[in-house]
């Protein structure tokens, strides 16, 4: 007749598998965050090749107006060319992004001294579907660093840091706006029509 297994003898079974399940457990949850952040980064990713697609449109259509401000239409241009070639940080890609925010802001400012620009119909249209793709860009940047926030907690909290630093997975930056766009706004200005 067989003997019953002893409670030490049991625990000296059930730990060794409890940990055996709890190590999945944790690689399988640091894991599924990492994919998290490649799939926000992705729809990030595709939020913004809508808005390089449109400023070849944009800048065709204000270009004929707004002769003084060609350079800025140049830049623009440029960035758009550096930010689309391959193999770009998300580093790099942030701070173009923020250039090319602050160079599309400037030439939405500079639309309201051309009044035969801003009663185009196509470029009225421009402007609505830019302003659409800068809400779901807005929209892609809070669920990409939402989603990095849950994955930097993982990698560096007990106990999911240690599988994370067998897996030499390492910390990544949220999308962080321009500085210029954290300042407060100055409503007099805008009220005397000066722009900062």
């Amino acid at each position: 007749m067989p003997t019953p297994l002893g409670l030490p003898s049991l625990i000296f079974y059930v730990l060794p598998i409890l940990g055996i399940v709890a190590c999945f457990f944790f690689y399988n949850s640091v894991i599924g965050k990492k994919n998290e952040v490649d799939n926000a980064q992705g729809g990030l990713d595709a939020q913004l090749k809508q808005r390089y697609d449109l400023i070849p449109n944009l800048v065709s259509s204000v270009k004929t107006y707004m002769q003084h401000e060609a350079g800025t239409l140049e830049k623009i241009v440029e960035l758009r060319s550096q930010v689309m070639k391959k193999n770009i940080s998300m580093e790099d890609k942030q701070e173009l992004n923020k250039e090319i925010s602050k160079s599309l802001s400037g030439i939405m400012v500079q639309v309201e001294q051309y009044p035969d620009l801003k009663s185009s119909a196509n470029f009225q249209e421009l402007q609505r579907t830019l302003y659409e793709i800068e809400q779901n860009i807005a929209a892609s940047r809070r669920f990409y660093n939402a989603a990095v926030t849950d994955f930097n907690n993982a990698i560096e909290m007990f106990p999911t840091n240690i599988i994370s630093g067998f897996m030499r997975l390492k910390r990544k930056e949220v999308f962080n706006i321009p500085e210029t766009e954290r300042k407060n706004v100055n409503v007099q200005n805008l009220f005397d029509g000066k722009v900062s």
